[in-house]
């Protein structure tokens, strides 16, 4: 059984330094260790007995805050093979795919292991999330990090080294794709996902999102897809100075969700008005014709 960790520290637990210019340290405690900085080190056993949100102070005096890290922060920070998918677009594919407690979900690639966690959290020990990763390397640094996270082997994770494929009868609730070419698996897709089940997908290109929205269009067993980008912008805020922060985190990915439709259901056509570089293409297109079959008529006029 999966718990989250309250109470007082304790060793085997993941703690978070922050010291006063916000600069952040994670480790894990063990009696008799030491964490060792620039201003001094700090004794494990310290820390070890103290309640979350404890101020410890390094041998150079200078003060931490202590607390567990929150999964953002384990997230960022994690080992990476892949690339990970950051706080701001999990917290979007939790909500926008309406990931929700007991769900079955399938997942690939599992990357570093950033979503599973996400994933994870949001669905239970009710649930059960099937993570395809092709590359042995990223499922083992995915399995150390998901491992770490929640103190061992979570009882609703199951990885699978392939390739995705199709387990079998209908019986994803949502579909999650984290991989270079999604669109060559919105077949795939389509037949593991229950009738008004979400799949979603991930990509960084525009190119990559006009190619995934298409093969789900062309899919025919998927209502209209929705896509969109999130961008996060802090603010500092010291008495009357509060302006945005001069870093923010933008453009990272780009996330395209849509619903899985009935079986022998073909959605209604979708009415799209023509853009103004359409229509006059549109336009020049019907003026060349006219004027080539003027062409034509006047030629076959001067043979006679």
């Amino acid at each position: 059984m999966i718990t989250q960790r309250r109470g007082p520290f304790a060793p085997g637990d993941q703690v978070q330094l922050t010291d006063p210019k916000g600069r952040q340290h994670r480790l894990v405690l063990a009696a008799g260790k030491s964490f060792h900085t620039h201003q001094g080190s700090l004794a494990h056993d310290d820390i070890i007995g103290l309640p979350e949100g404890s101020v410890v102070t390094s041998a150079g005096g200078t003060g931490y805050v202590v607390l567990r890290p929150l999964l953002a922060d384990y997230t960022v920070s994690m080992a990476r093979g892949a690339a990970v998918i950051y706080p701001k677009d999990a917290a979007q594919i939790v909500a926008q795919a309406d990931i929700f407690p007991g769900a079955r979900v399938v997942e690939a690639g599992a990357g570093s292991g950033a979503l599973s966690c996400w994933l994870l959290r949001a669905i239970g020990e009710a649930g059960l999330l099937t993570s395809f990763e092709r590359r042995a390397d990223f499922a083992q640094i995915a399995a150390a990090n998901v491992d770490a996270f929640f103190g061992g082997r979570h009882p609703a994770w199951r990885l699978v080294v392939a390739d995705l494929e199709p387990t079998g009868a209908s019986e994803a609730d949502r579909v999650v794709l984290d991989m270079v070419a999604p669109w060559e698996h919105a077949g795939s897709a389509a037949k593991m996902l229950v009738p008004g089940g979400v799949i979603c997908c991930y990509v960084a290109t525009t190119t990559q999102l006009a190619r995934t929205v298409t093969a789900l269009r062309e899919q025919g067993n998927f209502a209209e897809p929705l896509a969109w980008e999130t961008m996060q912008r802090g603010w500092h805020v010291d008495g009357l100075a509060v302006r945005p922060e001069h870093r923010m985190v933008g453009h990272t990915g780009f996330l395209i969700t849509a619903r899985r439709l009935a079986d022998g259901v073909a959605a209604p056509p979708r009415r799209r008005r023509p853009s103004r570089g359409q229509a006059a293409l549109a336009e020049e297109d019907l003026a060349g014709e006219e004027m080539a079959d003027e062409a034509v008529a006047n030629s076959e006029g001067a043979g006679q």
